[in-house]
């Protein structure tokens, strides 16, 4: 009877990295679920239309939907790219080495982004809702959540989704200023209570100028 041979953690986490990447490339790997007007389910991985039935996002791809950054300007490789597997970056407005590191090596790669920013308790109530966690920074691909810095498996999984190596931003482009996590809504002015304005004393009426005087 032969031992049964043992992994080290390096070795399964390698196995675990190179599984969900593997998965993460597959092309046909279904994204949504759509629900026909007459009850037919189908799966798919491109975002469908409203029009074609019922919408399901599958995994974390609900929390991808926000446009990474103008595809328009974008060269028609990089823009398919960036359609199918936008990339948002959730980062903390305190000092934070590894979020500046991480906004570094989008950047110098030329990857489109959208940067979102932790500033109130909503807002870390929102990203731990989205990926499990408080952690900064933290990076979507796609479906995909990395929590933590980690230049080489972040590398890792911008190479599965197709990114190039290389910047392709025309140079021209500009990233998307960051905003919170949580869209912060202006509050809609007051309107008077109409029984309190009906309760005012009206001013009185001018009396007519007397003959000969001019204003």
């Amino acid at each position: 009877m032969h031992p049964r041979a043992r992994l080290s953690p390096t070795a399964l986490s390698r196995a675990a990295l190179a599984l969900s990447l593997a998965l993460f490339a597959l092309p046909g790997l279904a994204q949504f679920k759509v629900i026909g007007a007459d009850g037919k389910v189908t799966y798919t991985d491109r975002e469908p239309n409203a029009s074609e039935g019922k919408v399901v996002p599958l995994g974390n791809k609900a929390i991808t939907a926000q446009p990474a950054a103008a595809e328009a300007d974008l060269p028609f490789e990089l823009r398919q790219v960036a359609a199918k597997y936008p990339v948002t970056l959730y980062v903390t407005t305190t000092v934070c080495e590894p979020c500046n590191s991480a906004r570094q090596l989008l950047k110098q790669r030329g990857i489109p982004f959208s940067e979102k920013l932790v500033v109130s308790a909503e807002d870390s109530e929102a990203l731990e809702r989205l990926s499990g966690a408080r952690e900064a920074p933290t990076l979507s691909i796609g479906p995909q959540i990395l929590r933590g810095y980690a230049a080489e498996t972040w590398v890792a999984y911008l190479d599965a989704a197709g990114y190039p190596r290389e910047s392709r931003l025309p140079s021209t482009y500009q990233y998307p200023a960051a905003a919170p996590v949580v869209e912060r809504r202006e509050a809609a002015p007051a309107r008077p209570d109409p029984r309190i304005a009906r309760s005012q004393p009206t001013a009185p009426a001018a009396a007519p100028a007397p003959s000969g005087i001019r204003f």
